[in-house]
């Protein structure tokens, strides 16, 4: 498979009254196509920026400060916002975190799936108003003549999730930036919602990065994950071998807070501590005040990713299960 997203070393940054926070710091990953790539970590890790740094959807007070976005070798940074506006939606297309924000409250919800097509495929207003019908259908909305012609509200979280993916895949976009794409539904919808994105993305060989803070998801449905802490990526790799063999404290103190089905009685693990301000990171490695691995050099030196095995990185000075860089 050839790499559709490449992201290297990415930095985006926010000025406010009380500083310059580094949202994003020196992030890089790729996606190839047809992939699916889970994001994991806690909130305010810096995973749903990494998105809109790739949307460049960015705030006035934000900036990507370095760093390159190859999106099928092209520099998206070097692309301007028309050529970008271009882009989004049509190549790329994100499923915002919370549809009943997202969606505009005042327009029908087929008249939005609409707009989006004939924005991007120029067709005239009834066979875009046609498409969206069958784009709603596509993502198993009954009656979806009827669904098309009422307002967001109107609408059950698990059906607004819905319009939101068919608005997403209005263009059959290359690259799918999926949000949070489960947060608020409960089980047996997200488990619908996920089988439809990943029928969606068979059918279209599209990749999906896939944010998340359940590890339950990426195991259920990415090949490969990164883990972010504080906007870095702290470990990345093979979905299978991160939960087997994790190699960062950090990525084990997760798996080890999952409930277990064997055990009803078994206690939650948590980690200790809080996730530091971003206005006021530690010296060092950034978890190391939370870590129970942590040795001396932790507490000045900042590790860089490294290669523990074949395809698999983390940025520890003393990681856990014996690993030792190649």
């Amino acid at each position: 498979m050839s790499v559709l997203l490449d992201i290297q070393n990415l930095k985006t940054v926010f000025h406010t009254a009380r500083g310059t926070i580094r949202a994003v710091d020196g992030v890089s990953l790729s996606v190839a196509e047809g992939e699916t790539l889970g994001i994991v970590g806690e909130s305010g890790c810096g995973k749903t920026m990494l998105a809109l740094s790739v949307m460049r959807l960015i705030s006035a007070n934000g900036r990507i400060a370095s760093g390159s976005i190859l999106f099928q070798g092209q520099n998206l940074l070097s692309l301007s916002e028309q050529e970008m506006r271009a882009k989004r939606g049509d190549d790329i297309a994100m499923i915002f975190q919370e549809p009943m924000t997202s969606l505009n409250p005042v327009l029908r919800a087929g008249d939005q799936i609409a707009e989006a097509i004939r924005l991007h495929q120029k067709l005239p207003k009834r066979e875009a108003q046609a498409l969206s019908i069958e784009k709603l259908r596509e993502v198993g909305i009954p009656d979806p003549e009827r669904r098309a012609r009422v307002y967001p509200h109107q609408l059950s979280g698990g059906m607004r999730q819905r319009v939101m993916i068919a608005m997403a895949m209005s263009c059959n976009p290359k690259l799918l930036l999926a949000d949070e794409p489960t947060t608020a539904l409960d089980v047996t919808i997200q488990s619908q919602i996920l089988d439809l994105i990943s029928e969606l993305q068979e059918k279209n060989n599209m990749a999906v990065l896939l944010i998340t803070h359940d590890l339950g998801i990426v195991a259920q449905t990415a090949r490969k994950m990164a883990v972010m802490y504080a906007g870095r990526v702290v470990e990345a790799g093979a979905t299978q071998e991160l939960f087997s063999r994790p190699c960062h404290p950090y990525t084990l103190g997760l798996i080890l807070s999952r409930p277990s089905m064997d055990d009803p009685s078994h206690h939650l693990k948590t980690i200790p501590g809080t996730v530091p301000s971003l206005y006021d990171l530690p010296a060092g490695c950034r978890f190391h005040d939370r870590c129970t691995c942590a040795i001396s050099r932790c507490t000045i030196e900042e590790p860089e990713l490294m290669e523990f095995a074949a395809g698999h990185f983390a940025a520890c000075w003393n990681p856990v299960s014996g690993w030792s860089a190649k």
